[in-house]
């Protein structure tokens, strides 16, 4: 923990209230100097969203291996010995994006270099050989070029054009075709899905907290309960996701002929099953139905959240990729 310097005036500076110790007793600020040092503020902030190490620890054990506990506590009343659902959800996300930020990304560095690469030799054709060349380029999706497309909407049939909306998505699909291989359009969506499983995440949470609110007796069930059990859940998730990412990358800094990385593929089989399986127990013991009914809500549950989260990174790779250029 953080050490302050005590002022030697005893007013607090928040309510004017007369400070015998080290918090005021009416408002409960701390007594200290008010101004830090970058290092103070540093470890404060991180003292804050932990609150402390062995709640923090406590709580991450609890979180991956005790399904459902960590709510069960807090809705019983048990809350300073574990982080707040909000916090523990906050702390993992920001640990998340840095470590992501932090770590190299030779995906994206060859993406764009091939893409420069490639626009290069395309702005040095005529137009002619740049038609042919795109058309060549296009082939693995079987799309017709710009130009052919373009003739149809001006004199062909009313039935063979394609309206605004088709031209216009037409148009951005094929401008990526002709810039990008199957291979870059695939790595540069593994890459997107990477970095933007914690925004998706956040999106989801108040719609899976809503279909737990449809699926469970309204009477005896808040939505707010199930607004818990979906932040722990969700903090599940994360959590394991920034330590299989974490071992993936420490791993893969070693070369991918590597002796460990063997580790890494075992690492990933098993944190994945466990992420597929631990809804179960978790649903099962916070709302203590019988396993067969919370094996059926449980997979039920699972099938429309993974097609919805799937819309959503489609639907955000999709806007990637029409602004590409």
């Amino acid at each position: 923990m953080s050490k302050s310097t005590i002022r030697k005036d005893k007013t607090c500076l928040n309510c004017r209230h007369v400070v015998e110790q080290k918090f005021c007793p009416n408002c409960g600020q701390e007594n200290s100097d008010t101004r830090k040092t970058f290092h103070h503020l540093f470890i404060h902030f991180f003292e804050d969203l932990t609150h402390y190490e062995n709640a923090f620890w406590k709580t991450i054990r609890n979180l991956l291996f005790k399904p459902s506990t960590l709510t069960k506590e807090y809705l019983s009343g048990k809350r300073l010995s574990y982080l707040a659902p909000v916090r523990l959800y906050i702390f993992i996300s920001f640990i998340t994006f840095l470590l992501i930020a932090l770590f190299p990304n030779k995906v994206s560095e060859d993406f764009n270099k091939n893409a420069k690469v490639l626009s290069a030799e395309i702005a040095k054709t005529d137009k002619n050989s740049k038609d042919e060349e795109l058309k060549i380029s296009s082939n693995y999706l079987d799309m017709r070029p710009m130009k052919e497309i373009d003739s149809i909407q001006q004199y062909g049939k009313e039935k063979e054009k394609l309206s605004e909306f088709e031209y216009w998505a037409y148009s951005k699909v094929y401008n990526i075709t002709k810039h990008y291989s199957k291979k870059e359009i695939f790595e540069k969506f593994i890459e997107s899905f990477i970095h933007n499983i914690p925004k998706i995440l956040f999106i989801i949470m108040p719609f899976f907290a809503f279909l737990l609110w449809l699926f469970h007796n309204k009477k005896k069930w808040y939505y707010f309960d199930h607004g818990i059990f979906t932040l722990h859940y969700f903090s599940f998730l994360l959590l394991m996701f920034l330590i299989l990412f974490s071992i993936t990358k420490i791993i893969g800094l070693f070369g991918e002929n590597s002796p460990l990385s063997f580790i890494s593929n075992i690492t990933n089989f098993v944190g994945v099953i466990w992420m597929c399986y631990y809804f179960y127990p978790a649903h099962h013991r916070f709302y203590g139905e019988s396993r067969i009914v919370s094996f059926v809500k449980s997979v039920m549950l699972f099938i429309v959240n993974s097609f919805f989260i799937l819309f959503l990174l489609t639907f955000y790779v999709f806007y990637i990729f029409i602004n590409l250029h």
